[in-house]
């Protein structure tokens, strides 16, 4: 009956998909020793459910006064699974003669280190630069700037700098924060008449700063001064700095030139979308540490479909992962689809593999036929004009659109070639290929 009302209580604040994919599939019973132990279809689903939803179930026995229950999460199976909250890391042991410490650091997240970064032409000199700053490296100076989009990476870099000194030189001092706890810190310590121990922490007592976010202090002038103070001293002093923001200096409106100039005084690095090879091997590695079986087909697909923001392939994994454990099912085409509908909707964007499998439906092929190495004419035709199309319709790379196929970038050339010349002295191929030009821009475009 508890766990009922739970679930009643539960089903009113969260999203009806978030319910039905992680709290609906669970089960519980109340134990004599004030403990409610909710069973879970396996391990992974535990995890992900304590993470971002034993806040929910404590909230929802406090409104039904039964704040005395203790949540323990079990597998169907009967295994216990441990409940690791994302905290700030604890203060390592020091001798007496040692001074304390005193590094203020925002909640990190432990798989977000330089080993779990997927390096590519994308991100290679933000990666590089990050790396010299943990190492204390001065080949990259003194000040990093940062520029990314939301979900390219910033953030794990910054997390990863912040992991590395703290895992390998704890008695460093190191200030981590975004720009509006900055600013925030500040006003309560002005109202507080407390702002020498602001100035004793960022001037004397820091070591390495990374804060991220930089352009929301677009505006606030009292805190551009005190920032621009704080990075003369410890610019001065060899100090190593760190900003992010999804803004150039140049490009930030209502802030200072001299906290301009000094946010432009070291290196400045853009941090791009990853391109197609780079983001096979983040989907292949997400896949790997969710222990999701993938194949390299759908691999291929899930990098096709999602450009930009990496959140929705750690979404698109965990999903399909949920799925998965729920169905007790391998991953299909069907169920991606599906997921990838639900996360980045319904793609309009044409790829080699959409175009793939419209030109096997319209010539009632199977995929796996154009993809084998049959040289018969009646699968060799169909899978040219697919090739012909996925170039006129895509910016794919050529060695791109053959991975479609399983054939490598001259064959694509060839494919192109053959299909021009029988458009231009074949009357009937040329309104053959018209007739599917036409149906592929209406379905798709």
């Amino acid at each position: 009956m508890l766990w009922h009302n739970i679930k009643e209580i539960l089903a009113d604040k969260l999203p009806e998909s978030a319910y039905s994919l992680w709290i609906n599939p669970l089960s519980a019973k109340e134990n004599d020793n004030d403990t409610l132990e909710v069973a879970c279809p396996d391990a992974f689903f535990c995890t992900w459910v304590t993470e971002k939803y034993l806040g929910a179930m404590q909230e929802a026995l406090h409104a039904l006064r039964r704040s005395d229950m203790r949540i323990v999460f079990r597998t169907k199976s009967g295994g216990s699974v441990s409940q690791p909250l994302l905290a700030a890391p604890q203060e390592p042991q020091r001798l007496p003669d040692i001074p304390k410490v005193k590094s203020s650091i925002r909640t990190l997240h432990p798989r977000f280190t330089f080993d779990e970064f997927i390096v590519g032409s994308c991100n290679i000199l933000a990666h590089s630069a990050c790396s010299d700053i943990a190492m204390n490296d001065s080949t990259a100076g003194s000040c990093v700037y940062l520029k990314a989009g939301t979900g390219l990476g910033k953030s794990h870099l910054t997390h990863a700098v912040a992991n590395h000194i703290i895992g390998h030189k704890p008695a460093t001092r190191l200030n981590y924060l975004t720009a509006q706890q900055l600013t925030a810190e500040m006003v309560k310590n002005i109202k507080n008449n407390t702002m020498s121990h602001f100035k004793n922490k960022y001037h004397k007592q820091c070591d390495v700063l990374l804060i991220e976010d930089i352009h929301t202090l677009a505006g606030r002038l009292k805190t551009q001064a005190e920032l621009s103070e704080t990075l003369d001293i410890l610019l001065e002093n060899g100090k190593k700095i760190i900003f992010t923001s999804s803004m150039g200096p140049r490009e930030i409106p209502d802030i200072d030139s001299s906290i301009r100039s000094r946010l432009s005084s070291g290196i400045i690095t853009t941090i791009n979308p990853p391109n197609l090879e780079t983001r096979v091997k983040i989907i292949r590695r997400k896949a790997v540490i969710n222990c999701l079986d993938l194949k390299e087909e759908h691999i291929l697909y899930l990098a096709e479909n999602i450009k930009g923001d990496i959140r929705q392939v750690e979404s698109t994994i965990i999903s399909l992962k949920a799925q998965c454990a729920l169905m007790q099912a391998t991953p299909d085409f069907t169920m991606i689809k599906e997921t990838l509908a639900n996360i980045i909707g319904n793609s309009r964007q044409l790829s080699p593999v959409v175009i793939r499998d419209f030109i096997a439906g319209q010539f009632k092929l199977d995929v796996a036929e154009l993809q084998s190495k049959s040289r018969k004419q009646s699968l060799a035709f169909p899978r040219q004009i697919a090739m012909y199309l996925s170039r006129k319709y895509t910016d794919m790379p050529l060695a791109d659109i053959g991975k479609a196929f399983n054939r490598d970038h001259s064959t694509v050339v060839h494919a192109i070639r053959v299909i021009t010349d029988k458009r231009t002295r074949n009357t009937s191929i040329h309104r053959q290929v018209e007739f599917l030009e036409d149906k592929l821009e209406k379905k798709f475009l």
